[in-house]
């Protein structure tokens, strides 16, 4: 089965970046609810899931569909807290403490450990298993970027994209933190384009008045 991530996503350079970009990654200007199968696709391509494990949670709508609705009510709540406490940063100002908690809640839920996994490619990878046995722990990894990003607090290198029309965040990882453009493939280079079109027609215009 093809993803169901959008083509345009662009990596934030963390997970909780690149969760809390979800909503804005449609190519639309106002932001869309995460579907089940989005979700599902994410946690798969930032490898929190795999092999069998993938095509079994797929299926859970049909199967325990509000078990599939309690997790996404989770997750929603928690990108939503996410991207006011990124909001806050990128401001320069506190972040809230009801915006900490549905972090903290996942996080005291999925206490476990971090460990060695064998990967399906015979290789290994470094893992987090939960003691909790529900599904919460789908959103343990997101849940401890989050805290570790705001614990590095607003001098830390949270950025939002330079275009006024896109909401994407990411983390500049850059030697000179000068980083503008959630990717030069797409906001990049849609400003330059502007750019050259604006400086190529005002030299035009003055062409013309001369």
């Amino acid at each position: 089965m093809e993803s169901t991530l959008p083509a345009a996503s662009a990596t934030g350079n963390r997970l909780c970046l690149d969760f809390a970009n979800l909503p804005y990654t449609s190519g639309d200007t106002a932001p869309h609810q995460t579907s089940w199968l989005e979700l599902i696709d994410f946690l798969a391509e930032k490898s929190v899931i795999s092999g069998g494990r993938i095509e079994e949670l797929r299926s859970l709508t049909q199967h325990d569909p509000r078990a599939a609705g309690i997790l996404l009510k989770q997750a929603g709540r928690l990108g939503d807290a996410m991207r006011l406490a990124f909001a806050a940063m990128l401001r320069a100002e506190d972040v809230r403490n009801e915006w900490a908690a549905p972090i903290n809640e996942i996080l005291a839920i999925t206490e476990g450990h971090d460990e060695l996994q064998s990967d399906d490619a015979g290789g290994w990878k470094f893992g987090f298993r939960a003691r909790h046995e529900g599904l919460e722990w789908l959103l343990a990894a997101i849940a401890r970027s989050a805290a570790e990003l705001i614990a590095e607090g607003p001098s830390g290198g949270l950025q939002q994209c330079s275009n006024p029309r896109c909401r994407l965040l990411f983390y500049d990882h850059s030697r000179t933190h000068r980083r503008r453009w959630c990717s030069m493939a797409l906001c990049g280079n849609r400003s330059k384009v502007a750019a050259f079109a604006r400086r190529h027609g005002g030299e035009k215009a003055r062409a013309h008045h001369a």
